[in-house]
């Protein structure tokens, strides 16, 4: 009897709290799904008008529990047209060019605002944008230039790391190339509209779609995403050398670099192009078909210094592929060359020491990486040839143990035979 209040105050204390949970969900799921007449309205319209509705289920901005109204204004409780999209309701509508920057700005430039979402989030994006070629040319009244929606889309705008969002590193290119790619859109300016392909075929985009490497640079890797701008000549081998550091850092302490800027020469890209960049190759550096360097020098000491350079790197090249390859077939005959096979390793190192110390345009510093490796080269090339030879005395001296073999199984074949035909009795047991 005694039990039976508190099982009491038990039951009833636990029904009280399932009453409010049930309030709480019915209130909280009731709040989510108020009714919005824009979603109504713009559902039933054409294809058109009705996409809005359909790429916002995925929108980063609905995700973070933001509606139409939040962006638009107007009032999504009114099933009246009207009252909706009244103006005295706060209601904009569609902006235009021109207004875009302001209409995204109002929430990400505002830095207590954007706190509530994602506080690590940049709020200067629409101040860098009005830095950028794009920004510049709106203020000046050209409205065919890209806004924030160019490149991050309208109602379904996705996270940046979202393999579907349009900036997703794999994306970007062709993003930019929407408008870039495009000859009736471009023909208002003066620059090519070939940089989409080019980049396609590049070492870069190689990395980036065939290795699926997200590091390997993309157009906003290089141009900037909202203050995006074409690197100038005195920028590009600091665009190049946020990944290239070793190489700009050469190229800057190389007697190129004075003539280069006397010239008003792009660093860089003078050897390696910009946007079709292919892979180095040892050609470039030497006086051949595919040299680079008999553009500017021909006849001259230039000239010299880069035919050493290319022979030395060519000449390392082989040898150590020479020496690769009579290794392999060392190992194949089941020699054990794996101590000259890792030390070829090394010749390799030099190898790849000395086509960065190209950028030096010093014969004699990329012949001080070249030398050691070709000794190395060598001592693997002569390890071979040590293990053929040893494997040519195995081979003889089991040649010469077989003969003696044989020779004694004959000695003994016979001598049965001989005693076979003296005691006849032998055989017949």
């Amino acid at each position: 009897m005694k039990g039976r209040p508190v099982k009491l105050i038990l039951a009833v204390t636990t029904l009280c709290l399932a009453a409010i949970a049930l309030f709480w969900n019915t209130s909280t799921s009731s709040a989510q799904q108020a009714p919005n007449s824009c979603v109504r309205c713009h559902a039933g319209l054409d294809e058109k008008l009705s996409d809005s509705v359909r790429l916002f289920e995925h929108d980063i901005h609905k995700e973070r529990g933001l509606t139409c109204t939040d962006c638009h204004g107007g009032d999504g409780t009114q099933d009246d047209m009207k009252k909706a999209k009244d103006p005295a309701r706060g209601y904009i509508g569609k902006p235009s060019p021109a207004q875009i920057p302001a209409f995204c700005g109002k929430c990400h430039s505002d830095a207590a605002l954007m706190k509530k979402f994602n506080p690590s989030l940049r709020v200067d994006q629409v101040q860098e944008y009005f830095t950028s070629v794009h920004g510049n040319r709106l203020r000046n009244g050209d409205q065919n230039v890209a806004t924030c929606v160019s490149c991050h889309g309208t109602h379904g705008i996705r996270k940046p790391d979202d393999q579907e969002s349009t900036v997703f590193p794999m994306n970007v290119a062709e993003t930019c190339g929407k408008c870039h790619s495009d000859p009736q859109r471009m023909s208002a300016y003066p620059i090519p509209h070939d940089q989409y392909d080019n980049y396609k075929s590049s070492v870069h985009a190689n990395a980036l779609y065939e290795k699926h490497d997200l590091s390997a640079p993309t157009c906003n890797d290089c141009h900037g995403n909202h203050g995006a701008v074409p690197p100038g000549l005195t920028s590009v081998a600091n665009v190049c050398g946020q990944c290239h550091g070793r190489q700009a850092e050469l190229f800057r302490s190389s007697p190129h670099k004075a003539p280069f800027e006397e010239k008003q020469l792009g660093e860089c890209i003078r050897c390696h192009s910009n946007h079709a960049i292919t892979p180095p190759s040892d050609d470039k550096a030497g006086v051949g078909e595919g040299s680079v360097c008999i553009s500017c020098h021909q006849s001259d000491k230039g000239f010299a210094g880069a035919q050493r350079i290319g022979g030395g790197l060519e000449k390392l090249h082989h040898d150590i592929d020479a020496a690769n390859v009579q290794l392999e077939k060392a190992e194949a005959a089941g020699m054990e060359v794996s101590k000259p096979q890792f030390e070829l390793k090394e010749a390799s190192d030099a190898l790849t020491q000395a086509r960065v110390l190209v950028h030096t345009a010093s014969p004699d510093e990329v012949e001080g990486a070249i030398t050691p490796g070709l000794g190395i080269a060598e001592k693997s090339l002569q390890a071979a040839q040590a293990a053929f030879a040893e494997l040519a005395y195995r081979r003889k001296g089991l040649f010469v143990s077989l003969f003696f073999i044989l020779f004694l199984a004959a000695l003994v074949y016979l001598k049965v035979r001989q005693i076979e035909g003296k005691y006849p009795f032998a055989k017949a047991a």
